[in-house]
């Protein structure tokens, strides 16, 4: 059977035809997983996604046709029914960026989830891990690389026959990777960068990751190793940002590597200028200092290069700039962070059980169609703002990002679009109810949880009510401090943002 992906054809090779398989993806809200879905749909699989939170699937275009599977990778007990007549797994999981433990974490769930797959008879396992550097013992590698290592060796030995691809940079709109490479290019025409954009790296378009992901599902059960995948470039970073350049018709960056910087003063630089947040940025820069370029291109034998050949590095770019351009970016790097542990209260649980509940209300009586109000609603953020005191928003997500959070330059994934699970800025979409209510989650650093919640409720053809709440659940004594400290300045911030969103209303479209 012969499929496609993004236009290209995909042989089956040594694959073997066979009927469709049952899919189960874990990390179908992530970045990888959020494009791999529908792919696998239109190959004709059955597919079945892996998540805490159904709800984070409910918006996405390809909610329909899948089935959900309520369970956590790190919970061994919830795994037996996720896996329950599933003949190929897809782990597309990494805790990369969620704290200091991230490797223990990664260990233990595909401990948990090797084991569950052997049990539950999974025919075949398919892992999108990292690569591996030549001539460096593992105890030397970056944690990032290290732990990929281990979980592929992990499922390999799970006694499930088990695909791991390795792949280094990966190249397309909303990747992480192509972020922070976007915007240092973008942002700093002269640059005083570290050694390691010296070093070589085979980078891949994610087109050509997901053909060979696709692939993978229909691997002979012979077949349990590691393929290295890449593009037809061997590249340095700087390298990268050069030919970056080129594509994107920007003068040439000059750039300067100096030896005094190291992973952790690269990734406090790299954070203050792209969107990529320090605790994330500093597991891809470490990974930077080790030369990753495929050993072996054994993947062709069961996934034959197209006629065309791979995608190379300058086409990529294009491709993702267009997608960027286009507002046309399926899924964003963001997507795979969590909007909160599923333990956390919601401040719309009828009974409130999370202790205090600091709020700040507004209300105000829109001349305007509701459908124009919920236009600006819906559009808030990114490049439209927050309709208030623009210095404070800014100051505040500098601080953010001076002490590791995510801080506003995330921006949105669609500009005129929001769906559940979306980031924007430093908050995190966590219901969305079109024409009537946007209610967002706080991601940026602070002392308990906070959200922002607005609604509209129409009073006529014309006329609309406009509600607004802050709320803010303080964790200890320096979460109430914290919300004191800054109570003075509400009505500035909310007010006036209440009072801008009507203003706009009025005059109709969704900018500043």
């Amino acid at each position: 059977m012969d499929a496609t992906v993004n236009g290209h054809d995909l042989a089956d090779g040594d694959s073997g035809d066979g009927p469709p398989a049952r899919v189960l993806v874990a990390g179908a809200t992530g970045y990888i997983g959020g494009r791999l879905v529908p792919e696998l749909l239109d190959a004709g699989h059955r597919v079945r996604c892996l998540v805490r939170d159904p709800g984070r699937l409910r918006d996405q275009p390809w909610a329909a046709r899948v089935e959900a599977a309520q369970a956590d990778v790190t919970r061994p007990d919830t795994l037996p029914a996720a896996m329950k007549d599933v003949d190929v797994l897809y782990y597309l999981v990494h805790a990369l960026g969620t704290g200091r433990d991230f490797e223990e974490t990664d260990r233990r769930a595909a401990l948990a989830v090797g084991r569950a797959a052997k049990a539950a008879g999974v025919r075949r396992i398919v892992y999108l891990g990292g690569p591996a550097p030549r001539q460096v013992p593992e105890s030397h590698l970056s944690p990032h690389l290290r732990s990929r290592a281990e979980v592929g060796r992990i499922l390999l030995a799970s006694g499930v026959p088990t695909a791991q691809l390795r792949a280094a940079v990966v190249i397309g709109s909303g990747s992480a990777s192509f972020e922070m490479l976007r915007h240092l290019t973008e942002r700093l025409p002269v640059m005083v960068t570290p050694t390691w954009v010296r070093t070589r790296v085979q980078p891949i378009a994610v087109r050509d990751v997901l053909r060979y992901l696709l692939a993978a599902a229909r691997l002979p059960a012979t077949v349990s190793r590691s393929f290295d995948i890449g593009g037809p470039d061997v590249l340095t970073y700087r390298g990268m940002m050069d030919r970056y350049a080129a594509v994107a018709r920007l003068p040439r960056r000059v750039v300067l590597p100096v030896p005094v910087l190291t992973p952790g003063l690269s990734s406090l630089w790299v954070g203050l200028v792209t969107p990529v947040p320090g605790g994330l940025a500093r597991p891809l820069v470490e990974s930077l200092r080790h030369e990753v370029v495929c050993r072996e291109h054994d993947i062709a034998r069961y996934a034959p290069d197209p006629p065309e050949g791979l995608i190379g590095f300058d086409e990529a770019v294009r491709l993702a700039l267009q997608r960027v351009r286009d507002a046309d970016v399926a899924t964003h790097w963001s997507s795979a962070s969590l909007p909160g542990a599923p333990s956390d209260p919601l401040p719309s649980d009828p009974d409130w059980s999370g202790g205090s509940l600091y709020q700040d209300r507004r209300e105000l009586a829109v001349d305007a169609p509701p459908d124009a109000l919920w236009r600006v609603v819906e559009g808030i953020g990114g490049r439209n703002g927050w309709y208030s005191f623009p210095l404070a928003w800014s100051l505040r997500g500098l601080l953010d990002r001076l002490f590791g959070g995510v801080g506003l330059r995330r921006g949105r994934r669609d500009p005129h679009a929001l769906r559940v699970g979306d980031s924007l800025d430093f908050w995190r979409v966590e219901e969305v109810e079109p024409g009537r209510m946007l209610r967002l989650r706080a991601e940026m650093r602070l002392p308990g949880l906070a959200w922002l919640e607005l609604s509209v409720s129409p009073d006529g053809p014309a006329r609309a009510t406009y509600r607004q709440r802050a709320l803010f659940h303080p964790h200890g004594l320096a979460g109430h401090a914290y919300w004191w400290s800054v109570a003075p300045f509400h009505a500035v911030v909310f007010g006036g943002m209440a009072r801008n969103i009507a203003r706009r209303a009025k005059t109709g479209g969704a900018g500043p």
